[in-house]
């Protein structure tokens, strides 16, 4: 009996030589960007504000609370994927202007052919490592972003490189002096690596807070953790409805919690720098 074809989901290869697929969603309607078999990207065309992933809800509630709703931002996200949150910031503050960082252009293409942005969508793209490119990005750009979005993964881990203070000294310099900075932080068991990153963030930008789902920042399973920090103290009335918003169960650190969570970490600079720990394959499994 002669088998039945099975077409190929759109891809390409990648610089490195891994894959970058765009798939349906099984769980959660809608798109997945996969590069090297692991999700990197959810999108759903007909919602922008679908924000499946729990850490990208997260980052979606913080953005909620910037400036006036509906507000137009200057925003600027290290770290392309299927420009999600490009999406969602476009979609809640019409007439925002946002800058891409993404390495890998065959990424950006796909993206653009198969989950194409939505129509006056205000969003550049530039291609080159996140760390080089912010670097150099205009004038105009420096001490003037609403937000700043770190989220950079080569497969399923942080490059060292961006993960130190220079690092972060780069992008707090793109801040307006109320911006905020928002990381992805992915950890496992322990969260020495989460540890140390809020060290070297506000090593950089004092005010800082942390959510997370609560048995992700015990360290009791491996997932990912937002930093949202800035150099102006962060609004308290941000914290319940931060928590209320969710995806649930929810859990922001602050203040004296987060000076345990981070006792005895040292900020890591260019010198000792490493990559986030890789997740077990099992993690990605449907």
């Amino acid at each position: 009996m002669a088998r039945a074809h099975v077409e190929e989901p759109p891809q390409v290869r990648l610089s490195d030589g891994s894959l970058a697929r765009v798939v349906p969603s099984r769980f959660a309607g809608g798109w997945e960007l996969e590069v090297a078999g692991t999700p990197q990207s959810h999108v759903d065309l007909d919602d922008p504000t679908h924000l499946h992933f729990e850490y990208v809800a997260r980052m979606g509630a913080v953005i909620d609370r910037l400036r006036m709703p509906g507000q137009p931002l200057t925003a600027i996200h290290l770290g392309g994927g299927a420009l999600t949150l490009p999406r969602y910031v476009a979609h809640t503050r019409p007439g925002s202007r946002q800058q891409v960082i993404e390495l890998e252009q065959p990424l950006i293409d796909l993206v653009r052919a198969e989950l194409p942005l939505p129509r006056g969508a205000q969003v550049r793209v530039r291609i080159g490592d996140a760390r080089e490119v912010a670097a150099k990005l205009p004038p105009g750009l420096q001490g003037a972003a609403d937000l700043v979005v770190s989220d950079v993964f080569a497969g399923a881990q942080t490059p060292a490189h961006l993960t130190t203070v220079e690092y972060y000294r780069i992008l707090a310099g793109l801040l307006a002096p109320d911006g905020v900075l928002l990381v992805n932080v992915a950890d496992g068991a322990g969260l020495a690596f989460a540890r140390r990153q809020v060290a070297t963030v506000r090593a950089v930008l004092p005010e800082a807070i942390v959510l997370a789902e609560v048995q992700t920042l015990k360290g009791r399973r491996f997932g990912n953790l937002v930093i949202a920090a800035s150099a102006a103290p962060l609004p308290v009335q941000w914290l319940p409805r931060l928590m209320a918003a969710g995806p649930h169960p929810a859990k922001v650190a602050q203040g004296a919690e987060l000076d345990e969570f981070a006792r005895g970490a040292t900020p890591a600079t260019d010198a000792d720098a490493t990559a986030s720990p890789k997740p077990a394959a099992s993690l990605f499994e449907r």
